[in-house]
């Protein structure tokens, strides 16, 4: 094989739904799919091996698709084709991504962009390979594991996409201390696949292997020609016969692993802070409802607790704490039951209403705790993100830890990153699935049991340490420190811990790493297994840290972390991974986000992208169109024709190679209409004149219920159109789309009823009411409205609009030097579907083949294709499968035009 190659670049893939394999899998055949963990003093290193064979006579594109959890770093990607071996390499990201501009820059396909999930990521690429030839891949990706409610939980997730001859999965694990609990969970180790599972358990080691039949393959639930789709999930835990901890040494690096059990529960006082504002409609305050109810059973004799409510005021339940007596108990849960939602979000009142009533309720031998939830962004008094977080940290002055729970994906996870980690604090998502009351109640069982705070880990003879100040350990949980044993001089080294329990201070010291508590190389998979550990600790903290540093120390610490991944090959947020591949193949780029980034698969709402147009190369004068296939007239489809004089040539779109989107630039505008102009029959192709004119359609993306994918569409540019009606409330939005062609809208104009509406356009923003009338431009920052039915907020380039069940933002953005507007739906009244193209309400669609889909009983053409979510700031691009615009909608275009706005 000529080993010239094509750059391929790739971070990780995410998505948060399935991935269903398409029927093209059955032109290869997976026949050896191997999954090999070695957990060593509770660090995994994972490796995934898929040999494939193409079964064609002719070449064939073989895809890679696995998901691994997303708090792993992938660390080795390799491809073997024919005994030529492609490995990847990882470089900064700008660096990388430079490799990647100038490779789209000769025309190579842009790269797959998913989002993130629950709990796994997706990682997915694709080679070419020659007919009846074999390639390899192989992935290696690590991970901490965190101990939760006393158990350490290895996550294996697998979907080859068919029966596999050759299926193996081994897990070994290796725990000095002694391992004291083994168990496997998962939909894999269900029923008759329960009899595939062997497992093993030694005094220091367990072993655990699936080797699932071809029949077993085929017969478990949700199985079938796909194969095996699910998790393996083995649990475990340690002994722990010494208080003051294990310390493990290997290589010159040590880790700390402190967990005592053998502590008196601390007393709490818990103040929940409940976003009750319109937003939380529906199931989210019902789940809410039901968390707060069991975690109350939950509380103490000894605990004092506190509930507030918040939407633009805040509402305690009391001025003050109270203890969780039966009778207090009883009258809060009535309290809970009566929750409703309505107004908008003031969090910054509310958190720091609950700092005050702790701050007014001082016990000795007690531990403080504020629970934050909300499910979307401050529209009401202080709106100032940077601010709010600033009063909560001069608030709190590190007294006590803030944990902020985000529900859903409408919420800046960021923001609550930020405020909870200032706060000695984390921040988690909460998930709009059925099991949310059960994500709250989880999360606070994590909190439920402090038995230490004010932990200080202190270490002599050791350099490079990992975090060692911890605000409290709480039962079920493990506090790590890792670092670098000063000249690998073991015999200076040593530890103590300080901490505060209920009833005194207390010391662990004299703590020591001896040469018996070395570890063997043989078992580490990573000969320096130790100094990885020590390593991927240590950019997770730092990345934490970033994020709350501003300036100079930002950038220090970010410096860091970067050198880190590029010395331990880490694809981290800052790094993206280069692989070299056969000569040919496309540029591929993905970076890792964070988990504040939205995957769009999750919401319901619609997206923008410029369709892409229908022609692969430039069509200026002096270039010939290629590839272009001309088909006769088809008056029941939509065919946008390219207009040659005063002859129309009828292109399907859907049938033709992408155009970069750099090829636009030479384009002045393509006009698209409803119908096709017929062709005479007979007639030639005259030749193109100086320049083409072409008016670029709007893609829309919307999402489909059970799908990976979401469909898009296109609208043809200029019109008017119906973005949402509702009767009930008067409401209603419409919006022109860019009469020139381009990403979104020109105007849009939301109206309450009949005496009051806001028009924006790229420049102002206009509020109507009556006789009053009030013009704000798009760079007044933080400016709010406010009306007794309705709250405008405009900040960064967005506007919030609020109303009692309808909640609306329009961004605007700027690409290729021009300004346009999208709108998204944030909140919308629950009954059925609403007049507008953003009424609509999720659409099921079936693969028949890669290039068809049965959309309610009908099979229509649709082809793979990509879009940009223009509903986020940051507008990551989303794969969508592309049809006509009456199989998405179900209806004519004229049924979504309107006259005027």
């Amino acid at each position: 094989m000529d080993l010239a190659a094509a750059v391929f670049i790739f971070s990780l893939l995410f998505t948060a739904s399935d991935s269903a394999l398409s029927l093209k899998s059955r032109n290869w055949d997976v026949y050896s799919f191997h999954i090999n963990s070695t957990v060593t003093s509770r660090y995994a290193i994972t490796v995934i091996t898929s040999r494939v064979a193409n079964t064609r006579d002719d070449s064939n594109e073989i895809d890679f698709h696995v998901k691994i959890p997303k708090t792993a770093f992938i660390s080795k990607f390799r491809m073997t084709i024919d005994g030529q071996t492609y490995d990847g390499v990882v470089k900064q990201k700008e660096e990388a991504q430079q490799q990647y501009s100038q490779a789209v820059s000769r025309g190579q396909s842009a790269g797959l962009v998913s989002s993130v999930g629950r709990t796994l990521e997706d990682f997915k690429t694709s080679v070419t390979i020659a007919a009846h030839s074999k390639v390899t891949f192989e992935l290696t990706y690590e991970e901490l594991l965190h101990r939760r409610l006393g158990k350490y939980e290895l996550l294996i997730n697998v979907q080859p996409g068919q029966i596999v001859k050759d299926f193996k999965i081994d897990v070994n694990i290796y725990e000095k201390p002694g391992i004291n609990f083994l168990e496997v969970k998962g939909s894999l180790g269900e029923k008759g696949l329960a009899n595939a599972i062997t497992t093993t358990r030694a005094d220091k080691q367990a072993w655990v292997s699936f080797y699932p039949t071809h029949g077993q393959q085929m017969d478990c639930d949700g199985c079938g020609e796909t194969g095996l789709k699910g998790d393996l999930k083995i649990l475990y835990d340690v002994d722990r016969p010494r208080s003051q901890g294990d310390v493990t040494e290997h290589g010159g690096y040590f880790v700390h692993f402190f967990a005592p059990a053998d502590l008196a529960r601390i007393p709490k006082n818990v103040v929940f802070i409940i976003d009750q504002s319109g937003s939380m409609h529906g199931k989210k305050i019902a789940q809410t409802r039901g968390a707060l109810l069991k975690i109350l059973d939950d509380l103490a004799e000894d605990d004092y607790f506190g509930l507030i409510l918040f939407n633009s005021n805040v509402s305690p339940w009391k001025r003050e704490l109270l203890q969780a007596t039966q009778t207090n108990l009883e009258m809060a849960k009535q309290f809970v039951k009566g929750i409703a939602d309505h107004g908008a979000t003031d969090i910054n009142a509310a958190v720091l209403k609950g700092v005050e009533m702790i701050q007014q309720h001082p016990r000795n031998g007690s531990a403080s705790i504020l629970i934050l939830l909300t499910d979307g962004d401050p529209t009401s008094g202080e709106t100032n993100q940077g601010k709010i977080q600033s009063n909560v940290r001069k608030a709190i002055g590190k007294k006590f830890p803030l944990y902020c729970l985000g529900f859903g994906f409408d919420v800046n996870f960021e923001f609550l990153q930020k405020m909870a980690q200032e706060n000695s604090g984390l921040a988690r998502r909460i998930y709009e699935d059925s099991d949310a009351a059960q994500q709250l109640k989880g999360f606070y069982e994590e909190v439920a049991t402090p038995l230490l705070t004010s932990v200080q880990m202190n270490y002599t003879g050791a350099t490079n340490l990992t975090q060692t100040t911890f605000s409290y350990y709480y039962n079920g949980s493990e506090i790590v420190v890792a670092g670098k044993i000063l000249d690998n001089n073991i015999d200076d080294f040593n530890t103590d811990v300080i901490a505060i329990s209920k009833h005194h201070m207390v010391k662990y010291s004299d703590i020591k790493a001896t040469k018996a508590d070395k570890l063997p190389a043989v078992m580490s998979g990573f000969e320096n297994f130790l100094q990885r550990l020590w390593a991927c600790l240590t950019v997770k903290q730092l990345l934490e840290k970033e994020l709350i540093l501003t300036g100079e120390e930002k950038e220090a610490v970010k410096k860091e972390a970067l050198d880190l991944s590029l010395k331990y090959s880490f694809v981290t947020p800052l790094t993206s991974m280069v692989v070299t591949k056969p000569e040919g193949e496309d540029s591929q780029v993905a970076n890792k986000p964070k988990e504040g980034e939205k995957p769009a698969v999750h919401s319901t709402r619609m997206f923008s992208q410029p369709s892409r147009a229908t022609a692969s190369h430039k069509t200026l004068s002096g270039r010939i169109l290629k590839r272009l296939r001309i088909s006769s007239p088809d008056y029941g489809a939509f065919h946008p024709p390219i207009m040659y004089g005063s002859i129309g040539y009828s292109i399907n779109h859907k049938r033709l190679p992408v155009l970069p989107e750099s090829d636009y630039e030479d384009l002045t505008s393509l006009m698209l209409q409803a119908t096709a102009i017929p062709v005479p029959k007979g007639a030639g192709l005259s030749p193109p004149p100086t320049v083409i004119s072409v008016r670029k359609p709007v893609r829309f993306l919307m999402a489909a219920e059970g799908q990976s994918l979401p469909l898009c569409f296109d609208i043809p540019a200029g019109h008017s159109v119906k973005l949402l009606q509702d009767s009930a409330s008067g409401f209603s939005m419409n919006g022109q789309l860019m009469s020139e062609g381009g990403n979104g809208f020109q105007k849009i104009i939301i109206r309450v009823n009949a005496d009051k509406h806001i028009e924006f356009d790229t420049n102002k923003i206009t509020i109507k009411d009556g006789q009053y009338m009030q013009s704000f431009m798009w760079t007044d920052s933080n400016t709010d409205h406010t009306t007794d039915s309705m709250i405008v907020i405009i900040r960064d380039s967005e506007a919030d609009i609020t109303m009692t069940n309808i909640r609306v933002v329009i961004l605007l953005h700027q690409q290729d030097g021009k300004h346009f507007l999208w709108p998204a739906i944030r909140k919308r009244p629950l009954e059925n579907e609403i007049p507008g193209i953003m009424g609509k309400l999720l659409v099921a669609y079936e693969e028949v083949n890669p290039t068809k889909l049965r959309i309610h009983g009908v099979e229509v053409n649709a082809s793979s294709d990509s879009a940009g979510d223009y509903s986020i700031k940051a507008v990551p691009r989303v794969k969508c499968q592309l049809v006509d615009l009456k199989s998405a909608l179900q209806g004519e275009l004229s049924d979504f035009t309107v006259p005027q706005l």
